[in-house]
């Protein structure tokens, strides 16, 4: 099984790359900018029509979620035209793709996990985006999966683990915010979800729609950094753990809002494909080992 991989040197891409080559059942297609520029329509139409691939695999992003704020044209190009150019050029190849999208449409007033067909609302530029290029998909494309994570991190790129590793050995206090909630996924987790559903596909699986796959339990960016810090401690990777202040969202003002709760609830995903939500605190003893 062919795949068209876009965004290949982020965290999700490197990942799936990482596992692709342990399976005798994929070849991937790896693309960054570099190589296919996915605003331009006309580029990625031709360079489907050109690779053939089975089945498209859109991890490209832009990601930074305060720079949206300001680059706005960016972010739209990238997170909502190019999901479109991308469903259009599957709707032509006639073939299937897999999107991923962010917590970030919903605007965290909800109470309980959010179900994947509850009302979008983004707060700010990257969630507005990245919901206009969800719905180019389910637009444009009707063989589509679209798959909503949260609060990644690996051993690739920048992220919050790596982040908070690096400021508790520079800094002897860390204050970190404490009324954010949100389940951390390690994108290795998220990789091989999206594997099993490009082998469910492949057998003959259709359950086409919107998803959601994200780390099991919920937890607070306090939360996370202390099992981080932990974890640090534990593997020798700090020695000594720096003091954690708890502080509200109002103390550590950005220029984008971010959602109070994102929480979200994988329970489809189970069972429409098999795939259940990941076990992040796990997945951190191996993101940090690896570091």
């Amino acid at each position: 099984m062919k795949i068209l991989l876009t965004g290949a040197n982020g965290q999700l891409g490197s990942c799936l790359q990482d596992l692709a080559k342990n399976s005798s059942l994929f070849t991937v297609i790896a693309t960054d900018y570099q190589d296919l520029d996915i605003t331009n329509q006309q580029a990625v139409i031709d360079f489907v029509d050109n690779t053939k691939p089975d089945i498209i695999v859109n991890a490209a992003a832009h990601t930074a979620v305060d720079k949206a704020q300001s680059e706005v044209e960016l972010a739209t190009a990238i997170n909502a035209n190019g999901p479109e150019y991308l469903a259009k050029a599957a709707n032509i190849a006639a073939i299937p793709m897999i999107h991923v999208s962010t917590d970030y449409v919903f605007d965290g007033t909800a109470t309980r996990p959010y179900l994947p067909n509850h009302p979008a609302k983004p707060l700010g530029v990257y969630g507005e985006t990245k919901w206009q290029g969800e719905q180019a998909v389910r637009n444009t494309l009707a063989e589509h999966i679209i798959i909503r994570t949260a609060w990644v991190f690996s051993e690739y790129g920048n992220n919050f683990v790596k982040t908070m590793l690096r400021l508790a050995a520079e800094r002897e206090e860390l204050g970190v915010i404490a009324d954010q909630y949100g389940c951390p996924t390690y994108a290795g987790d998220l990789a091989a979800a999206i594997l099993h559903c490009c082998e469910q596909i492949n057998a003959g699986n259709s359950a086409w729609g919107s998803y959601h796959h994200c780390g099991d339990l919920p937890s607070s960016w306090h939360g996370f950094t202390r099992a981080i810090l932990a974890e640090g401690l534990a593997q020798g990777k700090l020695s000594k753990v720096a003091v954690l202040k708890a502080i509200k969202t109002e103390d550590y003002p950005l220029p984008a809002p971010r959602p109070a709760y994102s929480v979200m609830d994988c329970a489809s995903m189970l069972k429409a494909w098999g795939v259940g939500a990941s076990d992040w605190r796990s997945s951190l003893i191996k993101v940090v080992s690896l570091l």
